[in-house]
């Protein structure tokens, strides 16, 4: 009797982080504020990490140090990419720029609206320099406005001029239109309504079951609970000596 053993695959990993810390140095207060300490950790396609810890414990400064906006005082963040893997702690500015072009996203509660850019457009670029033709990019960027709840007629003002939390839909929709490997999740939820945080769910769903990796600080967790894998757990480093761990 033959029997066939069907054996689960593991998918890949997409980012192993290992011994990663970070510090800054306040000269003028002649002080050393810690983020965290060898933080190691895998996450692969499709995997969801959830991170939670106190105020202070360094989960924004941890996303921004994978996205590299800071750099780390020590460890390696290797990014697999399709061509082999590049250390995200030491690569070239010009190699993490073509990667959050391409490849890694971070969505964040805060717009950086261009003065004089109207939402539809700001919304589509992402989609106009990956290739697709304008048209085409306008209709699907005026689709993800309207699931975020952004009224029509302001598809064609200006993000500046509009509050808080309407410029954070119009931030979500232009930060998630285009699927990406890799998506770094700071507090995207903090100040919407309950229909655009649905709408946010539904979307993170979608990136999920297509293999997209994703890790992030959520404000309300229980959102997305049906979607973690697995939770990291950060704790504010305390120095005995006079020094202080970041506030992020």
């Amino acid at each position: 009797m033959n029997m066939q053993v069907s054996i689960a695959k593991t998918p890949p990993p997409v980012l192993s982080v290992d011994g990663l810390s970070k510090q800054f140095e306040m000269h003028h207060l002649k002080r050393t504020l810690f983020a965290f300490e060898d933080i190691s950790f895998e996450l692969s396609e499709g995997e969801f990490i959830l991170l939670k810890g106190e105020n202070g414990a360094g989960k924004s400064t941890l996303l921004r140090t994978l996205y590299r906006s800071y750099l780390p005082r020590a460890g390696r963040v290797a990014y697999h990419t399709k061509e082999g893997i590049i250390d995200l702690a030491s690569a070239a500015d010009v190699d993490i720029a073509i990667l959050r072009r391409r490849e890694i996203g971070f969505v964040t509660q805060f717009l950086n609206a261009r003065p004089r850019v109207a939402a539809e457009e700001l919304v589509a670029e992402p989609l106009r320099l990956a290739g697709t033709p304008h048209a085409e990019s306008l209709v699907e960027a005026r689709r993800w406005l309207s699931a975020f709840g952004v009224k029509k007629q302001l598809w064609a003002a200006y993000p500046s001029t509009f509050s808080g939390g309407e410029q954070q839909k119009v931030n979500l929709a232009r930060a998630l239109i285009l699927p990406q490997r890799l998506l770094l999740l700071d507090e995207p939820t903090a100040s919407l309504d309950r229909d655009a945080r649905k709408a946010l769910v539904e979307r993170l769903g979608q990136l999920k079951a297509s293999g997209v990796a994703m890790i992030g600080v959520f404000h309300h967790p229980e959102d997305v609970e049906h979607l973690i894998d697995r939770e990291i757990h950060l704790k504010a480093i305390k120095i005995e000596d006079g020094a202080d761990h970041v506030a992020q």
